[in-house]
């Protein structure tokens, strides 16, 4: 499948992004652990989300999710007389984080994805439950899933260290089942602690459920074994899928975008992107009455552009591509640090950049697993070249936008979007892109 989009001269509308994915996923997994039987507000219906959704339907009846009892799955047994199977696709945020509630619900669950997932390490987490005393195996390959759980409401918890530098999603995983251990947990990061504003936004989100969790100095993370209660909760706008509407006023001419649900005192690390555009043109107005689901931005053009762009990463790493691509298509020349968690994310980003943007006649470099960088060395773009998307979402949606510099650009494999903004393509239309070649 494939789309092939053009851009309107001028970009003018509003737009109800999806909601948080990263914020859906914790509330998801800290509202089942509390027991509550009403989903929180305002949830994400990406991809991600929806399958978190289906294996925790329901809710038990007493203080915690009945794991595997959604009488709709589609899911078959595993083996004859087995567990049930929890198929997360390639959903990663969902395989990290049930595979840690898994660990201390009661009952034996698989827990499986797509092929892509199924070489995605998860040796990290495993090893660290296993230390708190779960009974977690592989089914297949050593250090990937699938995995088999064996939940425990008893863990012991305690002390546990982990590097700094691995994916903040293994860290969160652990934070979020600390309340249910009986010892609470004290979680030491070791070496350089990346993506610090996800493992701000999960303590936060542990806090707002009524646990306890902080952090005891700069490397050293606190969590009380505190039942978590039930309670009405909102979920704000996704300042992710917001970066892709930041990239389209950039490249355009003339562009004035409204984005409601957005919070100006975010718990979101990616809402950087307000100030980090501001290099690239575009400036962000705060609106709204100060009430919580009322409030949003304005995004209006500006012409005070940097020169270069230089900028650490580390503690948003899913904004590279947004602005990789962004600065090519401007010829900004760029140099971005903190990367190294994109050689493990949907792809490897990375070099999936690297390769495409070269057919668009831009010669991308990087460095140390965790850089890249470009000059402004150009080369000649490939004649009719389609963009691949690697089953990575925010491929399909940061190359999108280059239809306005481009005139036109094609897509391959569009669906992928569904991940964390299924209607990505459907808002493209409400502002005057069109494409063609697809059916939703």
């Amino acid at each position: 499948m494939q789309i092939e989009i053009t851009s309107p001269k001028k970009v003018r509308g509003t737009v109800i992004l999806p909601s948080s994915k990263s914020i859906s996923n914790r509330a998801l997994v800290i509202n089942a652990l509390a027991g509550n039987k009403e989903l929180p507000e305002n949830v994400s219906d990406c991809d991600d989300t929806k399958v978190m959704i289906k294996w925790l339907s329901p809710p038990a009846p007493q203080g915690g999710v009945h794991p595997g009892s959604n009488p709709s799955a589609s899911t078959p047994p595993w083996g004859d007389g087995g567990p049930g199977v929890i198929d997360i696709g390639p959903a990663g945020t969902a395989m990290r984080f049930s595979s840690a509630l898994l660990a201390v619900m009661e009952g034996t669950h698989v827990i499986t994805g797509s092929e892509r997932m199924k070489n995605r390490p998860i040796g990290i987490l495993v090893d660290a439950l296993s230390e708190l005393g779960a009974e977690v195996e592989y089914v297949e390959k050593e250090g990937f899933p699938p995995l088999k759980i064996t939940g425990n409401p008893n863990l012991e918890g305690g002390n546990l260290s982990l590097p700094g530098n691995v994916s903040s999603q293994y860290i969160s995983a652990l934070l979020m089942i600390g309340p249910a251990l009986k010892n609470g947990l004290t979680l030491t990061l070791t070496d350089n602690i990346v993506s610090r504003p996800y493992i701000n936004l999960t303590l936060r989100l542990i806090n707002d459920f009524g646990g306890d969790a902080r952090w005891m100095d700069d490397c050293t993370i606190r969590v009380e074994n505190q039942k978590y209660i039930t309670r009405d909760y909102f979920v704000e706008s996704d300042w992710s899928g917001a970066s892709y509407w930041y990239e389209i006023v950039a490249l355009s001419e003339k562009a004035e975008v409204m984005l409601p649900g957005l919070f100006k005192k975010s718990y979101q690390g990616d809402s950087k992107v307000a100030e980090l555009f501001e290099q690239l043109g575009v400036t962000t107005e705060y609106l709204g009455t100060g009430d919580e689901d009322k409030e949003g931005v304005k995004l209006t053009k500006s012409d005070n552009v940097c020169k270069e762009m230089v900028y650490d990463f580390v503690n948003q790493p899913d904004l590279a591509q947004t602005f990789v691509v962004t600065c090519c298509m401007m010829g900004i020349p760029f140099h971005f640090y903190g990367l190294q968690s994109l050689k493990i994310k949907e792809t490897d980003r990375i070099e999936a950049l690297k390769t495409e943007l070269l057919k668009l006649g831009y010669v991308i470099k990087d460095a140390n697993d965790s850089e890249l960088f470009w000059n402004g060395e150009r080369t000649e773009p490939q004649p009719d070249a389609a963009i691949d998307t690697y089953e990575d979402h925010r491929m399909a949606m940061a190359f999108a936008p280059c239809a306005i510099k481009l005139d036109s650009i094609k897509i391959n494999n569009p669906h992928v979007v569904s991940k964390s903004y299924p209607d990505y393509w459907h808002d493209l239309e409400k502002v005057g892109f069109d494409y063609s070649n697809f059916e939703f």
